[in-house]
């Protein structure tokens, strides 16, 4: 029997007990079968959360809602949500009245034998701490709820920072990327007169521009950031509220003085005396009272936390959304700045190209025009020219000889890479338009 497992599951919606013998190694799910047979929530709108808020992972066996050496193991309770509701239809009725106790409590002045007396009051003092009992039971239940709301709010702000310094990221780069993007095409604008033009890239590049106005679009989650904001004061509120701290300071002082008032009545003598139970009624109708307006305000409370967590859960997918979203506009602004760099860098390749064929050009127009004519063409009649075949190479200048053959190969072969040079600016320049 000291080795068995008892759960003992409080449901929230009903204010009842229901405790469940565990078998060895059972699964959650099979658990949850067996709850939802006693309490007719389905297994799919149950919520199973600890005194700490956590919520029971569906993964480990049912032997985790027993927890090993923590205070008062045999009476630990899980608390038990039914996802389906965010209002909890509260005060619930109170415990049940014995037959003694309902006896005295419909007539107080009825005059009993005081060892009789003894007995019904005993009954009644343990019905004054069973209706404290099942305030503490649900005010744990209501805590256990804002410490599962505040996990996950602390989801939602960690959520709602990284869609933030996503945000950041993405507004810099477009803003990076619209002013890269103007001044190219004012400097593009400005040297398509003298220098490269091509129709295609200028659209191209005045379409990124439009597509990039387009995922501005996606930084702007101001929208998200407000709700989160409201949802944030909500739960602060929530949190500084009275009802979120323990009211039972007035059914503990009740259960005290029904106690002492049965501690006088066990030291008078069992003679035949009588007494009535007026004081020791008026007790339990105040103590019954103070719990259905402690009660309606627990549930209150409880009803707002889980609005505010029920809104969390609709706002973390929108959340997501707006963090694909701006991924994907970062990519893409990403992508378009790299396709037009590697343009950028296609058109200073076609530029130098251009640059040195020109030079060279020019440099052998040069070299033809002085070296070659001064060595072959004949001069003027003045006398300075020589003879024609004095012109032929003899063993003295034997080297100067060789020196021009090797200029005029030099610049046969200069002529010929000027050629190739042209024809690849020609296909480059096809390539472009």
């Amino acid at each position: 029997v000291l080795f068995l497992q008892i759960v003992h599951i409080l449901n929230m919606t009903s204010a009842k007990i229901v405790s469940f013998l565990l078998h060895p190694e059972e699964s959650l799910h099979s658990f949850q079968i067996r709850i939802e047979f006693e309490t007719g929530i389905s297994t799919g709108n149950q919520e199973l959360l600890l005194e700490t808020g956590i919520c029971l992972d569906p993964r480990k066996p049912a032997s985790q809602c027993v927890i090993d050496g923590v205070r008062g193991w045999d009476s630990y309770m899980v608390y038990l949500f039914d996802k389906s509701k965010t209002v909890y239809d509260g005060p619930f009725a109170s415990r049940s009245l014995s037959d003694c106790v309902n006896y005295i409590v419909q007539d107080s002045k009825i005059q009993l034998p005081i060892p009789q007396l003894r007995k019904v009051w005993a009954e009644a003092v343990h019905y004054v701490i069973g209706l404290k009992e099942d305030y503490s039971r649900l005010f744990q239940g209501q805590r256990a709820a804002m410490l599962s709301l505040l996990r996950y709010n602390a989801n939602l702000i960690k959520m709602k920072n990284n869609m933030v310094s996503a945000s950041q990221q993405l507004k810099a780069k477009l803003e990076f990327f619209h002013q890269s993007i103007r001044l190219d095409l004012e400097r593009y604008s400005d040297q398509m007169a003298y220098g490269i033009s091509s129709e295609k890239m200028l659209k191209a590049w005045k379409e990124m521009q439009e597509k990039a106005s387009q995922c501005a679009q996606a930084e702007d989650i101001g929208y998200l950031d407000e709700q989160i904001m409201a949802l944030h004061t909500e739960i602060v509120e929530l949190q500084k509220s009275p009802y979120a701290r323990r009211q039972g300071e007035v059914m503990e002082s009740l259960e005290q003085r029904a106690i002492d008032l049965y501690k006088q009545l066990k030291t008078r003598p069992p003679d035949h005396a009588y007494s009535d139970s007026t004081d020791m009624v008026k007790i339990i109708v105040q103590t019954v009272q103070s719990q259905d307006r402690v009660l309606k305000e627990l549930f209150g409370h409880l009803s707002k936390l889980l609005g505010c967590k029920q809104k969390i859960i609709d706002l973390l997918p929108k959340i997501e959304v707006a963090l694909n979203n701006i991924k994907e506009a970062d990519n893409s602004v990403m992508q378009m700045q790299g396709k037009r760099q590697r343009e950028i860098w296609h058109l200073l390749k076609i530029a130098c190209t251009q640059s040195s064929s020109r030079s060279l050009v020019s440099s052998s127009l040069e070299g033809t025009a002085s070296t070659p004519a001064a060595t072959w063409l004949p001069q003027s009649c003045s006398g300075n020219v020589p003879h024609p075949l004095s012109s032929m190479a003899t063993p003295e200048d034997g080297e100067n000889f060789v020196q021009v053959i090797e200029e005029n190969l030099n610049y046969l072969e200069l002529f010929s890479s000027i050629l190739q040079e042209a024809r690849e600016e020609q296909n480059s320049s096809m390539m472009v338009s």
